[in-house]
């Protein structure tokens, strides 16, 4: 057992567990002051004040070995749960960072053969053995910044060998590290060169071949389209989402970053556990989320990246909405899985207050990965992944303080976790 006492403030911890926040809700935050947190094996079994210590005691000393930890007035934070990655890579994409300063778009950097077919080139001439190295990195550093659970999803592959060749890395993390992870098969992310002009022969590809070959080795969790402008019709999504949930993947859908694009209502239509972006939303769209049970999942690090406008998520919140808040950790449009530099701009550039932004990279953020019961908060049978931070004023340091990495120890099933990052 682990037994971390005198810390100034256990952040986010529920005696009864919530599956969600939402609207008002979100601008509170359950936190205890000068608390202790009992952990056993891989689970969080107790915590409280340290006044009512020795109310707990005779269930801490009937526990057996104990290993103490005094956090001296640090703050416990549950892990960050990042619910929109695309972190199995192959190399990068710098040069295209260079002509996005020149003033090229996104949607023209694609139209030349770039963006998400530049990654599909590279994933192409990678094997699976360094594309897991390289990958492996990545789980390391965003493990070491406070992520204790992450979806990844596939979509550079855009062939069935390589969609697979993704899938499998993704479960080969799952396997070796101690992060939760949840997979997504994306494989209409965008359209091969090869089938320029021939979408509904690639769409039938995806839903002929790839799910299946997909589901037949149990590869991912969910399914995920790129429904907007230039890429995936709702129609097209409408038939892949309904080809996924035969197999049991339920829908994520990447929606409304380029425009009002239909996404949103596809997803809410199909039963998507999220909709991904929504820099693009407008009453319409939220009337369609607030009758749902879809997670809106916004990703400002790709606005930030990109130079692009920001979703409302002001208005979204003032409309009564649950929010959660992504990195979209890719090598084209945010390079970067630091979930706190997401908080941080959840509140400079969303306007969200802090219990607000917390609540959308904790609970929330579970709840758009389907892991609410086990993760995204301090509560009593849930996996003991967390954060002791270094000593800082107040939980809202975290998202100020952007530049600065405010994390002393992290723990994940309950363990010590520690790497050296080259």
């Amino acid at each position: 057992m682990l037994f971390i006492k005198n810390i100034k403030k256990l952040v986010q911890a529920e005696d009864l567990p919530r599956s969600r926040v939402e609207g008002t809700a979100m601008s509170a935050l359950p936190v205890i002051d000068n608390a202790w947190l009992l952990i056993r094996d891989d689970r969080i079994e107790d915590f409280g004040r340290m006044e009512e210590l020795e109310e707990a005691g005779s269930g801490m000393a009937a526990g057996g070995q104990i290993e103490h930890f005094d956090a001296a007035g640090r703050m416990v934070f549950p892990s960050y749960c990042d619910s929109h990655t695309h972190l199995v890579y192959a190399g990068s994409r710098e040069i295209e960072y260079i002509d996005k300063i020149k003033g090229l778009s996104y949607e023209e950097i694609a139209k030349r053969g770039g963006g998400i077919l530049n990654s599909a080139k590279l994933i192409r001439r990678t094997g699976e053995e360094e594309l897991y190295r390289q990958s492996l990195e990545r789980v390391k550093e965003i493990i070491m910044l406070g992520t204790g659970a992450v979806e990844i999803k596939s979509g550079y592959g855009l062939t069935p060998e390589d969609e697979i060749k993704m899938l499998r890395v993704i479960r080969r993390i799952k396997e070796t590290m101690p992060v939760i992870v949840r997979s997504s098969f994306l494989g209409a992310h965008a359209l091969p060169a090869e089938y320029k002009n021939r979408r509904k022969e690639y769409v039938d590809l995806v839903i002929g071949k790839m799910i299946p070959m997909v589901a037949g080795e149990a590869l991912a969790d969910y399914i995920d389209v790129f429904c907007d402008r230039g890429f995936f019709t709702p129609e097209d999504t409408a038939r892949i989402l309904k080809a996924g949930t035969k197999y049991g993947l339920r829908g994520k859908i990447h929606a409304n970053e380029l425009d009002y694009s239909g996404g949103i209502q596809t997803g809410v239509r199909y039963n998507a556990l999220s909709v991904d972006h929504l820099e693009f939303t407008g009453e319409e769209e939220i009337a369609a989320l607030l009758a749902s049970e879809t997670m809106p999942t916004l990703l400002p690090g790709a606005a930030f990246f990109l130079g692009m406008e920001y979703p409302p998520a002001r208005r979204m919140i003032d409309a009564g909405l649950s929010v959660a808040m992504a990195s979209d950790y890719n090598p084209g449009s945010s390079p970067s899985g630091n979930m706190k530099f997401i908080m941080s701009l959840g509140c400079i550039k969303l306007k969200m207050l802090p219990e607000e932004v917390i609540n959308s990279v904790t609970i929330n953020g579970a709840y758009a990965m389907g892991i609410e019961e086990k993760a995204g908060s301090i509560a009593r049978g849930k996996k003991a992944n967390l954060f002791i931070t270094k000593i800082i004023p107040g939980y809202e340091f975290m998202p100020y303080a952007y530049g600065s990495n405010h994390i002393d120890t992290v723990i994940l099933n309950g363990k010590r976790v520690e790497y050296d990052l080259k």
